[in-house]
């Protein structure tokens, strides 16, 4: 095939239960501070020194900087949004939140520094066949265009249904859609042999809930769902690598060429959109809201 090599039908459908399974913890949590702070703080506590330590191991395909810096860091997110959530008066207090927009901000630098570090790589490294080439620098770049697209920074509030949701009314759909061509680019430049489930899977099982179950909340959905997968993948990195179900990168020149294209593009469009509302709005996007005009903005505003 022309991105990944054979799909059998039981990899197949083996996404799709990875795409629900993600989709479900995602809800249980949302729904349970309590069941957060189990899912999210005591677990990793326990594997991080009963499990990871034997699994994330050099030469393996989870045992690099980056993969530790990933969960450590989607996880300190999860427990900085619930602290938003549910500290009283966390959520009033401005600087607290900077953080959201803050630590996505890290997380993309992360992956757009690890792009370019994959530039200058060819042949089996970290456990996978690599391919670097231009395809890297183009989708780093395309990251550096997600972080400055990011808007409304200080918009950001908790709903007042019995979820206690963090909502951002200025990250809509263009902007996720962006980043999801981005992200799965960079899982595919540089973790090519996970991009089945880490990329398309693991973006789809956010986007869902963002566009169809919580507008407003796709930055919680997707630090959960990021937390679950990277737990779930350091305990097991067989399942993406030589498990029945694993689905290898055709490793493709020109595959790894147009997810990249498709992502800067994208990334492109969008900075240019929101250049084009700030002149017309005369609006600092780091201060203020860029997108009040548009109906998604408003549908997820009505939840103040």
């Amino acid at each position: 095939m022309f991105f990944f090599e054979q799909i059998p039908w039981y990899s197949a459908l083996m996404w799709f239960a990875v795409v629900a399974g993600l989709m479900l913890v995602n809800e249980l949590t949302r729904a349970s501070k309590w069941f957060s702070l189990l899912i999210y703080l005591a677990l990793p506590i326990v594997l991080t020194f009963t499990v990871w330590i034997h699994t994330a191991v050099p030469g393996s395909s989870i045992g690099t900087w980056f993969a530790w810096v990933k969960v450590y860091s989607s996880l300190a997110g999860c427990l900085g949004f619930m602290g938003l959530r549910f500290i009283k008066g966390w959520s009033q207090k401005k600087y607290l939140l900077v953080f959201p927009p803050l630590i996505l901000s890290i997380n993309i630098l992360e992956a757009v520094m690890r792009d370019f570090q994959c530039y200058s790589y060819n042949g089996f490294i970290d456990g996978m066949m690599m391919t670097g080439g231009s395809w890297n620098l183009m989708n780093g770049i395309a990251g550096i265009l997600n972080i400055v697209a990011i808007s409304g920074w200080f918009g950001i509030f908790i709903g007042k249904d019995k979820y206690k949701d963090m909502l951002w009314p200025d990250m809509l759909w263009f902007w996720i859609i962006a980043y999801d061509l981005w992200n799965f680019a960079y899982v595919y430049n540089c973790v090519p042999d996970h991009a089945f489930y880490a990329g398309a899977a693991l973006l789809i099982s956010c986007t869902i809930p963002a566009f169809f179950i919580k507008k407003g909340a796709w930055l919680q959905h997707r630090a959960q769902t990021l937390a679950i997968w990277m737990m779930f993948v350091m305990c097991l990195p067989g399942f993406v690598d030589t498990s029945k179900f694993a689905v290898k990168s055709s490793n493709n020149p020109t595959a790894l060429w147009i997810v990249s294209f498709l992502a800067l593009a994208s990334n492109v469009v969008v900075i240019i959109y929101n250049i084009y509302k700030v002149r017309k709005y005369k609006r600092n996007p780091l201060t203020d809201e860029l997108h009040t005009d548009l109906e998604g903005f408003k549908q997820v505003a009505l939840n103040k």
